[in-house]
């Protein structure tokens, strides 16, 4: 096995830098070769679009050009030159049971006939805010329609009702759009992150921005006595899973009552760890909570929760506020079609069944992968919660946000991703992290498996 680190620094060690530079190449004009209708599409697409593509995201993929899709349903993905893809992807989570589930599109379709949105209640929100009760131990509910909106509409709330004006947040960590976490930590000090465009105002003067799994530095930050709250990720899963210390979050949790600051637990990515969440999983006592796109079934949608006790400060903060509009909120929030799907979704797909057959599924994934790597000897690792499974070029999981900075390869990724797409498997783009669902099967797995092995082959 032939190591060229020196002369690709940016490469993991165990790759041959020629070899992964010639496969890279391979697979680009496999790709271009392979789909020509894509290839019209994305030239009528770069006339109108900006990037070419509708979501300036969406050329992050690792394809020459945009792969365009006809058709998703459970596990599977169709392009507009017909292959069929075995989806590991899954939207990045909004589909992460499955495409266009069975008893989800019955009741939007059955909805589309009474009406998609009216500025109020409907009855299938009534039943929704019970069931996320009942799930994830939180009484009190609000919608939106992204985990950005979400976030951005706790964050506002918890100002609001503490009197306190600084978020705290993880270095490395994800929460969607929302402009108050796009802080780092470079050198020990706040840093605004250098890709955010438009932004006129110093986010550093009011989000703090600690390393995770740091228990003194969360201390530290607290105790000065002027934050809000503490916006996690239970399990960070942006940068790369970066997994909580054993007993980080029951002391974490201590620390943050003893300051008298908020949790807000943003489980968008980690729902993927049981029908309650990973609080529910490991008896976590957030006082807010965000769910994201994969609750209604891929349709645009997002929920948070309060305690009894923050409800009432929130609650009691709007009151004594002056009328006019709070800045929380948008016109098509909880509309008919998406609780309708929502209902759907929690009623009959995110089923205590079905997390169990994912789980079954991520773990035969996550043996193989481990399996594989072993035997290339490569010092990579594997890391799970519930249906989602990573790899990452460590030999270690990360322990926070700069440990899993620094191991990224962009470059590596993406030979890897094209070599896998053009053999009919898709992964996430923007890191090596795979979601199974209820409609993937373990004939999925196994040539999955078999593939990533032949990619490895090629690569060492």
């Amino acid at each position: 096995m032939t190591t060229l680190v020196s002369e690709r620094p940016g490469l993991r060690p165990g790759i041959d830098w020629h070899k992964a530079i010639a496969l890279r190449a391979k697979e680009r004009e496999q790709y271009q070769r392979n789909n020509p209708r894509s290839a019209q599409f994305a030239q009528r697409a770069a006339q109108h679009m900006l990037f070419g593509v509708p979501l300036h995201w969406m050329s992050d993929w690792s394809t020459p050009f945009s792969l365009t899709i006809q058709e998703a349903n459970g596990a599977q993905v169709i392009d507009a030159d017909g292959h069929r893809y075995i989806d590991f992807c899954l939207g990045d989570t909004g589909a992460m049971f499955g495409h266009a589930p069975t008893p989800v599109a019955r009741a939007m379709a059955h909805q589309a006939q009474l009406g998609y949105t009216a500025m109020m209640a409907s009855e299938d929100a009534v039943w929704v805010v019970e069931e996320l009760a009942r799930r994830f131990a939180l009484p009190i509910w609000q919608f939106a329609l992204s985990a950005s909106d979400a976030n951005r509409f706790v964050i506002r709330w918890l100002r609001a009702a503490t009197g306190r004006s600084k978020i705290l947040i993880f270095n490395g960590c994800y929460h969607g759009t929302v402009d108050d976490v796009f802080v780092d930590l470079v050198d020990g000090k706040a840093k605004q992150r250098d890709s955010l465009l438009g932004q006129v105002s110093d986010l550093t003067q009011h989000t703090v921005v600690v390393e995770f799994n740091d228990l003194p530095a969360l201390e530290a930050a607290l105790a000065k006595g002027d934050i809000a709250c503490v916006l996690a990720e239970p399990v960070m899963t942006n940068i790369g899973m970066v997994l909580p210390q054993p007993g980080y979050w029951e002391a974490a949790q201590k620390i943050i009552r003893r300051y008298d600051a908020m949790l807000v637990l943003d489980e968008t990515h980690t729902i993927s760890s049981g029908p309650g969440g990973y609080s529910g999983q490991h008896q976590l006592q957030p006082d807010a909570l965000v769910l994201g796109k994969p609750i209604a079934g891929g349709v645009p949608c997002a929920a948070y929760g309060f305690s009894h006790a923050l409800a009432q400060r929130v609650e009691q903060t709007k009151r004594n506020a002056p009328s006019g509009h709070s800045g929380i909120g948008t016109t098509l929030t909880a509309n008919m079609l998406t609780m309708a799907a929502m209902r759907a979704n929690l009623a009959e797909v995110m089923t205590d069944a079905a997390y169990e057959k994912m789980f079954a599924l991520a773990n035969q994934l996550a043996t193989g992968l481990r399996d594989l790597i072993g035997h290339h000897q490569l010092p990579w690792c594997v890391t799970q919660i519930g249906a989602r499974t990573e790899f990452q070029f460590c030999s270690e999981p990360p322990g926070n946000g700069t440990e899993a900075e620094r191991i990224l390869d962009n470059e590596l990724e993406k030979i890897i991703h094209l070599f896998l797409l053009n053999r009919g498997i898709l992964i996430t783009p923007f890191h090596n992290m795979m979601l199974v669902c209820p409609d993937t099967q373990e004939s999925d797995i196994a040539y999955f498996l078999q593939q990533f092995d032949a990619c490895l082959r090629q690569l060492i």
